[in-house]
């Protein structure tokens, strides 16, 4: 069964601003005619935009489960948590559920995220040519997951806001929240970055 053509064989390309389809054109300096953004068959720097910002984000996420996210006070304790240390809490409190959520959105999905981002690279890098369909559904599954990393740091800004009663209790956000929450910015801008068009440009035939 033969591929369906792209738009570079129908001879149509579309602006990244607007998303206009327009007539493909090589001209370097070819601007959109609705919204007048540059147009480019493909993102300028695309490949090494994405491996920056992930291998950045690589960099950051070894201090976001190093130094503790959150601080809980009380008249009596004093605790300092780290992800990891988080989530213990959590299943130990009787919050199973809660705990796995945590643990899914703050461990696995950056995980595969690196992962599904670094294969992508590395395919589009090597001209595989090799199930673009699926890869391209990965593309799209670490956009949709993206924005749920975020979860840890909403509950810390929760917890801040609502557990505040002075002497008797309170919750405070530590530096890991901080380059946790850096690493899912710098993971959503690296899949930003990526130009899943790529995918496709060496693509069998057969697929």
């Amino acid at each position: 069964m033969n591929a369906p053509p792209r738009g570079r064989d129908l001879g149509l390309m579309s602006c990244h601003v607007c998303r206009l389809v327009t007539a493909w054109t090589e001209e370097p300096h070819a601007v959109c005619p609705r919204c007048g953004s540059p147009l480019h068959a493909r993102k300028t720097g695309s490949i090494t935009r994405a491996w920056a910002l992930l291998l950045a984000a690589a960099l950051f996420y070894i201090p976001a489960n190093v130094f503790p996210i959150m601080r809980t006070q009380s008249l009596s304790s004093k605790d300092d948590n780290t992800i990891l240390s988080g989530i213990v809490e959590l299943w130990r409190a009787g919050s199973p559920g809660l705990a796995v959520i945590v643990f899914t959105a703050s461990i696995i999905v950056p995980m595969l995220k690196f992962i599904i981002l670094g294969y992508l690279l590395v395919s589009v890098q090597r001209s595989s040519g090799f199930v673009s369909r699926q890869r391209t559904k990965l593309y799209r599954f670490v956009e949709l997951v993206g924005y749920w990393s975020m979860l840890d740091v909403f509950v810390v800004a929760i917890l801040s806001a609502l557990v505040h009663f002075k002497i008797l209790s309170r919750v405070e956000p530590l530096p890991g929240v901080v380059y946790f929450g850096v690493v899912v910015v710098l993971t959503m801008l690296s899949a930003m970055s990526f130009d899943p068009r790529l995918i496709w440009d060496n693509r069998k035939t057969s697929q």
